[in-house]
């Protein structure tokens, strides 16, 4: 009996275990497929706007990045956003690990590409 309970609390702690980080994962996951979506079609906008913009993206997804530290280049027809942040995940009661997250997107500029007109 006694092993059932330790082999049943051993499963609990690895699920949730197992939840917390795929909870954090999926919310990265997120994230990042909002910035490509940014980069693709946020040609028109200023470097400041985008940061401003992932700034916002980042408090929908509760996620703790400093936008300064994101870096944005610009050229004529792609877009490179690049950070990464560190979240504090707790994997097992009472023990926190810290968990890194980057990304690095670069994206064609859909906003900037003019129609093919035959000659």
């Amino acid at each position: 009996m006694i092993k059932l309970v330790l082999k049943l609390a051993v499963a609990a702690l690895i699920a949730n275990a197992a939840w917390r980080i795929g909870s954090s994962y999926v919310a990265f996951y997120k994230f990042k497929d909002a910035v490509t979506e940014e980069a693709q079609f946020g040609g028109d906008k200023s470097a400041d706007q985008l940061r401003e913009r992932l700034s916002g993206l980042a408090q929908q997804y509760d996620l703790p990045i400093d936008t300064d530290a994101v870096t944005i280049t610009q050229g004529n027809q792609h877009t490179r956003i690049a950070g990464s942040y560190t979240r504090s995940i707790e994997v097992f009661p009472g023990y926190k690990y810290p968990w890194a997250f980057a990304w690095d997107v670069e994206t064609i500029n859909f906003s900037k590409i003019q129609p093919f007109t035959p000659k």
